[in-house]
């Protein structure tokens, strides 16, 4: 095989240092209640690795781009948090625990539960419903990898319940994430 060879300034294009990290934009959106928002995404979504095609709202603010179609992002939440039950579309989810302890719910329901400790590690096909929460007594923090070369919000549909919940906090909040790509729609009793 040959092999290649980077410079330093090459590798530091591949570092991402977490003091340097930034929520996504689309967590700081006005007029959206952070009540709706904590029913969508982790309290701060910090994007690690981006797609290197594509200006999905994950790979934006990626310091890194490009790692053989994997994203990676890390999900911070604060004790009781975490995003309500969704399905990835084409992509499978992997969760492991980097601090704290979180509850991970699966199918329509919610009703199948694990607990993860820290550097436990789960990953949910497409097409299965899932949802998470820090159930620890201080901020936890979940390293996110998604596979299978997208990461889009069309890529992502919560469950349907999820939409009434939506509306019962603010009535523009479903409408509003629905523009940002998100649909209402999951179910395995179609």
């Amino acid at each position: 095989m040959k092999t290649i060879e980077l410079t330093q300034r090459d590798m530091a294009g591949r570092v991402a240092r977490y003091r340097d990290l930034e929520p996504l934009p689309v967590q700081t959106a006005a007029g959206v209640p952070q009540e709706a928002k904590d029913v969508i995404y982790a309290r701060k979504l910090l994007s690690v690795i981006g797609l290197e095609s594509g200006a999905t709202p994950v790979s934006a603010g990626a310091p890194i781009k490009g790692a053989a179609g994997m994203t990676m992002t890390l999900a911070v939440c604060p004790p009781g948090q975490g995003p309500e039950l969704h399905a990835h579309v084409k992509t499978y989810e992997t969760f492991t625990v980097l601090r704290g302890r979180f509850e991970v719910r699966w199918n329509d329901d919610g009703a199948e539960r694990l607990v993860l400790e820290e550097l436990d590690t789960v990953s949910v096909p497409p097409g299965v419903c899932r949802a998470f929460r820090n159930i620890g007594a201080t901020e936890g923090i979940l390293q996110v990898l998604i596979t299978g070369g997208v990461h889009d919000m069309q890529d992502i549909d919560f469950a349907r319940q999820i939409a009434d919940r939506l509306e019962a906090i603010d009535p523009a909040a479903r409408a509003y994430f629905e523009r940002a790509g998100f649909s209402f729609t999951a179910s395995a009793r179609d």
